[in-house]
């Protein structure tokens, strides 16, 4: 019988289950509400319900998840993620693999997308791949030659608190003037409600910006600018051949990415200015269910 690998995309709304081939094909996937507010414990038992039908009709060989951070990688346990209230030093990883008797690997979400989009995704086929997630946070990912690069401390990629302004807006958590803080959409979404006073959907203000509003317009810029600058150190630093762009913001895409392409090249060396392949992801919400059936390769069993 042919052996597949679990995925699983533990999101504070949706929680994914999906089965994926070794070369990470989607062959079956579950979609179910999260239901955070019921508490860790409803939840995992959830999870644990949905890979115990999904072993009942297929050979599963590992299991991989990604999971909001913080967390502590290499003991399998999740901290506190800001959209898990109440999943404070939650061994998943130890409970899982006692339940369903498989390997577990545990990593954040946005690795788990880094990894889907530069193995079967829009950086498939380039050497080194660095993914970024614009959505209510801002993550990434580096991908050299297949294999995710996470650091010695397991923090490699969390550009969210790359420092882009000086004297920017404080966070509990992160640096002042923390990327994050400035290019997510929920920097937008906050803006938009005190500045153009909106409703308080992220997208209305790219809407906005997109019919010609100047006020609109200054703050996508701003965010823009902000993204250009993250972009910009990324490329000093490790020198991708590919920038994949994905998360909730970039929906907004065919009006960001022109302005972006340009404006990170306002921040680079002139020797590099033109030739920093970006594009916009291609697996979507999927991405980050793939890359955590993924993750299982990657670990050393």
């Amino acid at each position: 019988m042919e052996k597949y690998l679990l995925g699983i995309d533990l999101g504070g709304t949706n929680l994914r289950v999906a089965v994926v081939t070794s070369d990470g094909q989607l062959v079956e996937e579950m979609n179910v509400k999260t239901e955070s507010e019921k508490g860790p414990y409803y939840v995992i038992n959830q999870m644990i319900k949905l890979c115990e039908n999904i072993m009942r009709e297929r050979n599963i060989d590992a299991i991989g998840i990604g999971s909001p951070g913080p967390l502590d990688v290499k003991q399998g346990i999740i901290l506190s993620p800001n959209n898990l209230p109440g999943w404070d030093n939650i061994p998943l990883v130890d409970m899982l693999e006692k339940a369903l008797q498989k390997k577990v690997v545990l990593d954040n979400d946005a690795n788990a997308a880094a990894l889907a989009e530069a193995i079967i995704g829009a950086g498939k086929g380039k050497e080194s791949v660095f993914y970024i997630t614009v959505s209510t946070g801002v993550g990434g990912g580096f991908v050299f030659r297949k294999q995710l690069l996470q650091g010695a401390n397991f923090c490699a990629g969390e550009i969210g608190n790359l420092i882009v302004e000086s004297d920017g807006p404080p966070h509990h958590a992160l640096n002042v003037g923390a990327l994050e803080t400035l290019a997510s959409g929920t920097a937008v979404k906050k803006r938009g409600i005190e500045e153009l006073g909106l409703t308080g959907h992220t997208g209305e203000v790219f809407a906005l910006a997109m019919t010609g509003d100047k006020e609109a317009q200054k703050i996508v810029d701003q965010m823009i600018t902000s993204l250009a600058k993250g972009i910009a150190n990324i490329v000093h630093t490790v020198d991708p051949h590919i920038i994949v762009l994905g998360g909730g913001v970039m929906q907004s895409k065919d009006y960001i990415m022109p302005l972006l392409v340009e404006r990170v090249n306002d921040f680079l060396y002139p020797q590099l200015r033109n030739k920093v392949e970006m594009v916009n992801a291609t697996l979507g919400t999927k991405a980050g269910v793939i890359g955590a059936a993924l993750l299982t390769q990657q670990a050393a069993f």
